[in-house]
């Protein structure tokens, strides 16, 4: 198999490719964190993933949900010295893990279970966690995509996407804005029924000349809507940021 080994520590990459290479597997590229592993698979194409859960920035759980935004997705094998998180992100058999320091034939017996992840697995996987995202993953013509959660003003739905819109410009997702609300409830807060706007993005409260009420927003001339229902929990937000 073609595979790629994402671990932040370089002395474990190399006892890895070690197993590997005596093992007849070709490793096609290493990475040290979470998103330049993702950016390999989109260059490479690997069969299979071996990715390290505990790491900066971007950890191998949040990696191998990005994997969903993959038009083929690798098959993951996540890497760990900590048995608890694995228990607890694996429930279902999607994905398998191996506990360090990895033995040559604990590697050999998971390579041969692995098998291709769909995305219907991936998202199981996802569901599995209730960890908070650093980052949100879109597919373009150009590939894969990630905006920093820090950076997006508002997430607007529109049809079966949402629409998430930064300083950076826009992309599109598949995600419900439902569970995007859920999961970043305490940076982001409902104004629409249709849109989430991150707390730090309002600047004020105006009415509009047809008498609705829209939020300006901080860095953009966008300003979005505030629906009835939802006029009562913004206005006190503000009056809570000092607006």
């Amino acid at each position: 198999m073609n595979i790629i080994i994402t671990d932040d520590e370089a002395l474990a990459r190399q006892r890895l490719r070690k197993l590997l290479e005596e093992l007849d597997h070709q490793v096609v590229a290493e990475a040290s964190q979470g998103q330049q592993a993702l950016q390999l698979c989109q260059q490479f194409e690997p069969d299979l993933l071996l990715l390290d859960i505990r790491m900066p920035v971007m950890d191998g759980i949040e990696t191998a949900r990005h994997l969903m935004a993959l038009e083929n997705p690798p098959a993951v094998i996540f890497t760990t010295a900590y048995d608890e998180h694995a228990l607890q992100a694996f429930e279902t058999n999607a994905v398998d893990y191996l506990l360090k320091p990895i033995r040559k034939q604990k590697l050999q017996d998971s390579l041969e279970r692995a098998s291709q992840l769909n995305r219907l697995q991936l998202a199981n996987t996802a569901t599995q966690t209730t960890s908070r995202r650093s980052h949100v993953a879109a597919r373009n013509h150009q590939g894969l995509k990630l905006v920093a959660i820090e950076d997006i003003l508002y997430f607007m739905a529109e049809q079966k996407y949402v629409n998430v819109v930064s300083a950076g410009g826009e992309v599109l997702i598949e995600e419900s804005l439902k569970s995007l609300e859920q999961e970043f409830e305490h940076e982001f807060v409902r104004v629409h029924r249709n849109a989430l706007i991150a707390r730090k993005a309002i600047s004020a409260l105006q009415k509009s000349a047809d008498g609705s009420q829209r939020i300006l927003l901080k860095d953009t001339a966008d300003t979005l809507e505030v629906s009835r229902r939802h006029l009562p929990a913004v206005r006190k937000l503000i009056k809570e940021m000092g607006g």
